[in-house]
């Protein structure tokens, strides 16, 4: 008999993306000998497509992630060449960090915290197998034969499965950025039972910052004033001088050399079988889908502060090598425009997240566990936050303690997570903001005063850090309740102020918190008539100003979550036949079957299940309890 290498570690983690990384750091860093997989030692913490973190509700996933105890938010911090607050014309729940990263940085910085982490192993080689007996799982094999014993297995192979990048008619069998393919786990999965899909996504071409003309562009600063992602980042000891990015647009010109040449798009033409993004389409895509639009918006972006690399977002493609030359040279500011990596589109393998637990561990395969794009998501965010929660949920279940799952009341990653398992994606899922029921709690400011105490309890926030937030919150209130305590007299200084911002004159005494309230009006702006106003850090004075001026929603808000509570707090049995339940319609039992939820909240959410359902399943069991 051949021998081949054995060994043995608690947790084997598949893949090194924003997944596997988190998902490492928080198994090792809880005390776990873990190990963790990758095709390429340089594809660590890769940032295949977009140079940025954050983003529209990717931002509160980011420090919903942080205050956790995971490490994007630090690693951003450190390598951001840009940041920029979205969204400040509207309310404080859309508000969403967004920073511009440079990509070598990032992943160097990354790397080098896991090298430098206790318990954690990195291997460069192919995972071919999953080992697994009797619904529990062993270990993996390597493409080489070696074998790796484990008590979990976190899966999170990113866009690397069976993949095929493609432009035109040119159809390469790797990775992102040409990196090698992982082509034999998906069988593997296949044979013990999981069901596969086939998704696909895209990314621009990167051009070269010589050739572009930048003139005929808006450019774009970052904030004066930088928000850091981490709660543990000092703002003081990140502020620096950032890079611009810039805004154009195609035109007319350029969506008739697209519509001209879409029977050469693979997209069109047959040749890409996987299901793209809704919400991140290609320009072709957005071509055909919106013919009433006359331009859309390309921003370019620095991929990094020592490459001329730029990144055109807004124009991901397929189209082939000529056409792209040819669209991209109609967009005002790109007319001499040099590639330097042609736009592809890239197909790979995922899975139904259906066959998960809200703990991200497979339903059929005890101690298996999966996270990110293997999971049907999109983004480096959603990944990271998969990743995480799939590492802590491992090494509870090696303890034989409670599994950490968050609901769709206390976090962004909880509704994340829940229509992964709960709903049917035909597409890869991508977080939003009109996704969350309560996203005027679950805002991305308060995201440490959600989850600190989480992550404390877990183990992955410090004793120190869980300190500073008390001492936070606790400052928050204290000056709350000065400002309701607070009252200012009627007097021509106070008058004019008013006057000054079109608010209301007053008739008789006010307090500083009801002054707050009025829309015009705000906590930093009414700091002239504050004589007695103690120095305090911007993180609570945005505290102290969201709270009392939106006292009233949050108050109906958090009713709300009373209400969702009742259902979540009721458990549904597991591996339950549902089809024994009386008066249930043929297409619920169907779906209950399917997606065996963990809670009538859960059940209630699946589609194809009503209501009128929801009521006959807590008549049921009630009775049985």
């Amino acid at each position: 008999m051949i021998p081949y290498l054995e060994e043995t570690y608690d947790v084997v983690i598949v893949g090194a993306g924003h997944a596997g990384c988190e998902a490492a750091l928080a198994s090792a860093r809880l005390g776990m000998e873990t190990i963790m997989f990758t095709v390429s030692v340089d594809s660590i913490a890769l940032m295949p497509c977009n140079p940025n973190i954050g983003g529209s509700s990717k931002g509160h996933l980011v420090r919903e992630l942080d205050a956790l105890g995971g490490e994007m938010g630090k690693n951003i911090d450190k390598t951001f060449i840009q940041s920029k607050m979205l969204n400040e014309s509207k309310g404080p729940a859309v508000h969403s960090l967004r920073a511009q990263a440079d990509k070598q940085d990032y992943s160097r910085h990354m790397r080098r915290t896991l090298e430098n982490t206790d318990h954690l192993t990195i291997r460069q080689a192919e995972v071919s197998e999953i080992l697994a007996e009797d619904g529990k799982i062993r270990g993996v094999k390597t493409f080489s034969g070696a074998v790796y014993y484990a008590k979990a297995v976190i899966l999170c192979t990113g866009t690397y499965l069976k993949a095929r990048c493609i432009y035109g008619d040119v159809s390469n069998p790797t990775g992102p950025n040409g990196l090698q393919a992982a082509n034999h786990l998906t069988d593997s999965l296949r044979k013990h039972g999981i069901e596969m899909f086939r998704f696909k996504t895209g990314t621009p071409a990167r051009v070269d910052k010589k050739s572009i003309d930048f003139s005929k562009m808006e450019e774009q600063f970052g904030d004066p004033r930088v928000v850091p992602f981490s709660f543990s980042t000092n703002p003081d000891e990140i502020q620096k001088d950032q890079v611009s990015c810039w805004l154009t647009y195609t035109n007319e010109n350029t969506h008739r050399i697209i519509k001209d040449n879409l029977d050469r798009s693979p997209l069109f033409s047959g040749a890409i079988e996987g299901t793209g993004p809704r919400y991140c389409p290609s320009i072709e895509d957005k071509v055909v889908k919106f013919p009433d639009k006359n331009r859309h918006q390309v921003f370019v972006e620095p991929e990094g502060l020592y490459t001329n690399e730029m990144y055109l977002g807004g124009m991901s493609s397929s189209l082939p090598e000529d056409v792209q030359y040819a669209m991209y040279r109609t967009v005002p500011g790109l007319e001499k425009v040099k590639i330097v990596r042609n736009a592809y589109a890239i197909e790979y393998d995922c899975i139904n997240a259906l066959q998960l637990k809200p703990t991200l561990e497979f339903k059929k395969i005890s101690g298996l566990f999966a996270g990110g794009q293997f999971n049907g998501s999109s983004g480096y965010e959603e990944a990271a936050v998969q990743g995480f929660m799939a590492g802590v949920n491992a090494v509870m279940k090696i303890r034989g303690q409670e599994a950490v799952v968050l609901d769709r009341s206390q976090a962004y990653i909880g509704v994340l997570i829940d229509d992964l398992v709960t709903k049917e994606n035909h597409e890869p899922y991508r977080m939003m903001t009109s996704r969350a029921e309560y996203r005027l709690l679950l805002r991305q400011d308060n995201a440490d005063i959600r989850l600190r105490k989480i992550g404390h309890e877990i183990g992955l926030v410090s004793d120190e850090e869980y300190e500073h937030l008390l001492k936070k919150m606790d400052d928050i209130q204290s000056e709350i309740k000065r400002l309701e305590k607070t009252v200012i007299g009627v007097s021509d200084r106070v008058q004019m102020f008013l006057g000054k911002y079109g608010s209301t004159l007053l008739k008789s005494g006010i307090t500083l918190a009801e002054l707050v309230k009025r829309p015009e009006l705000d906590y930093v702006k009414l700091a002239k008539l504050d004589e007695g106003r103690p120095e305090l850090p911007d993180d609570v004075t945005e505290q102290v100003n969201i709270e009392i001026k939106y006292e009233g929603y949050i108050k109906r808000q958090m009713q709300q979550v009373a209400q969702f509570k009742k259902l979540e707090d009721k458990k549904l049995p597991e591996d339950f036949d549902y089809s024994e339940v009386n008066s249930l319609r043929r297409e619920a039992v169907q779906k209950l079957n399917k997606v065996q939820p963990a809670t009538i909240g859960q059940a209630s959410r699946i589609s194809g299940v009503s209501p009128a359902d929801i009521s006959v399943l807590l008549v049921h069991f009630t009775r049985k309890q």
